[in-house]
């Protein structure tokens, strides 16, 4: 049955994936508001550019995993674009390509009101998109696409996103970031865990592949605590009220997830990578309102 074309690149930008993109600018902005800061034009324009630099990157994977020969018909993952001929590489080529001008264009103008830092991650996140799984060392081949999540989805987007709000930034909006980042690089892990027979058999060396199941296990776990830290930490430190607190309403899912990634392998991991972004989601809800007003 043919794919109608809307469809079809519905499925290729990979919608499960994109709340990685879209929480931590909700949170920036959210921390921003609750510090008394608010421009919400310059927030549009930072989520346009976060989720186009997030589907340029899945289009950019789509295309280099085929190239590379990643992709095959062992997949356990949902079926890539490129992969199934849906697409032809070409075109995801052009596409993925396409989306990072849409997102340059917008850092140019973030970059024109925010300054060179701005510009600089801008780039740099660009770069990293495509070397993702492209180039001579790809991070996502080598056991760096955990640390690249965890930076790039945590401390940078949040920081930035706050940066662009009110103009300054502090310790405190960074460490924050680490949290939506912790719980970014968890999506990635149960990819990475499901994937972990058919990666090693392409060279793909992932963490999970590099050092086993017992260690993705651990790390998974250690993103919830890392994440649910956080808010405790605030509090405790008297640095928020104890409103913050309401940022922990998540961690029954939190703990059904860590129950089932324990239990489930291959394909029956696909529901749990969904329902980890939507505790990203989720938490980056309570978060942004426990800010407000905490």
């Amino acid at each position: 049955m043919e794919r109608s074309f809307v469809k079809t690149w519905f499925l290729a930008m990979r919608p499960k994936t994109l709340w990685a993109a879209i929480s931590p600018v909700l949170v920036g902005t959210s921390m921003a508001y609750g510090d008394g800061f608010s421009n919400m034009w310059i927030f549009m324009v930072t989520l346009l550019c976060a989720i186009a630099i997030q589907i340029g990157t899945n289009f950019a994977n789509d295309y280099y995993d085929y190239i590379k020969g990643a992709d095959t018909e062992e997949r356990k993952g949902p079926t890539r674009a490129t992969q199934a001929g849906w697409v032809t590489p070409q075109t995801m080529k052009r596409a993925f390509l396409f989306t990072f001008a849409v997102a340059f264009l917008c850092g140019l103008y973030l970059a024109w009101y925010g300054g060179l830092y701005i510009l600089l991650i801008g780039i740099v996140s660009i770069i990293c998109g495509v070397i993702y799984t492209g180039g001579p060392y790809p991070l996502g081949y080598n056991g760096l696409g955990d640390i690249f999540v965890l930076i790039f989805f945590g401390p940078v987007a949040v920081g930035g996103t706050y940066y662009l709000q009110s103009m300054e930034i502090s310790t405190e909006h960074i460490l924050c970031g680490f949290a939506l980042g912790a719980l970014a690089t968890a999506i990635i892990i149960v990819n990475n865990l499901r994937d972990i027979e058919t990666d090693r058999k392409v060279g793909k060396r992932t963490l999970a592949v590099r050092f086993g199941k017992l260690f993705t296990f651990i790390e998974y776990i250690l993103c919830f605590i890392i994440a649910f830290s956080l808010p405790v930490y605030l509090y405790l430190t008297g640095a928020k009220g104890v409103a913050i607190l309401y940022t922990l309403l998540p961690i029954p899912l939190a703990i059904m997830l860590v129950i089932k990634i324990m239990r489930l392998q291959g394909t029956k991991l696909n529901p749990v990578l969904g329902q980890t972004a939507l505790l990203l989601l989720l938490y980056s809800l309570c978060f942004s309102m426990s800010w407000i007003y905490s």
